[in-house]
């Protein structure tokens, strides 16, 4: 507790602009937290998915497959599952349907993204800022004391006024390197989302096909 309490004199010590660093640090830190849980909720052993899924579409077992999809819970099974729901139009509209409910998975789980990538880009500014401000007021501090101001004066002042630009760099790294790494994770869902989507309607285009071909071989028979 003490700890804190000197961390938080420390922090005020800045000015008030150190409110706003703070104040982004921590949605900095609540975004990286909410998006990581979500992320590791999200993945998907895509393997496996794939050969239990494929074996449910060529028996036609269209209701074990949406099933399947719903204990999954991951963008790529959510999508399949949407995408399944249109399989009685064919798989043109299923298509579609992927396509759509792909666009809203990414979206879901880029939300919160570009505020990070602000903060991470305004924060180590508003350490700059403070610190512009808090020189302003050592010189006028010297101006008023008709320069008679000693050495410590002017150390305070300065140390004070340089704490803005260490927060404000230590909060813009931190939520830049989370950023990029939030990014990263994010795309390799989207390769899986891609690669679970491009096999499924693979699939459905190769049973509509040979639905197709038996179709004309009977009325080729009659």
């Amino acid at each position: 507790m003490g700890i804190i309490m000197r961390l938080l004199h420390i922090v005020m010590q800045g000015g008030w602009l150190m409110v706003f660093i703070l104040l982004a640090s921590l949605i900095a830190a609540y975004i990286i937290v909410n998006r990581y849980i979500v992320i590791r909720r999200s993945k998907l052993n895509v393997p496996v998915f794939l050969v239990k899924l494929r074996g449910m579409l060529k028996r036609k077992d269209i209701s074990s497959a949406t099933a399947y999809c719903m204990e999954e819970r991951s963008p790529a099974a959510n999508i399949i599952r949407k995408g399944l729901k249109k399989y009685k139009f064919g798989h043109e509209r299923v298509k579609e349907a992927i396509d759509s409910a792909g666009n809203q998975e990414v979206f879901k789980l880029e939300k919160g993204l570009s505020v990070l990538a602000t903060i991470s880009g305004v924060a180590p500014l508003l350490g700059f800022l403070g610190t512009v401000t808090g020189m302003i007021r050592v010189f006028m501090k010297i101006q008023n004391l008709q320069g008679s101001a000693s050495p410590s004066d002017l150390a305070g002042g300065i140390w004070e006024a340089l704490l803005t630009t260490a927060f404000g760099l230590a909060v813009g790294i931190v939520a830049l390197t989370f950023y990029n790494y939030l990014v990263s994770a994010i795309k390799k869902l989207v390769i899986d989302m891609e690669v679970v989507s491009n096999d499924v309607v693979d699939v459905m285009e190769e049973l509509d096909s040979a639905s197709s071909e038996k179709e004309n071989e009977v009325e080729l028979e009659l």
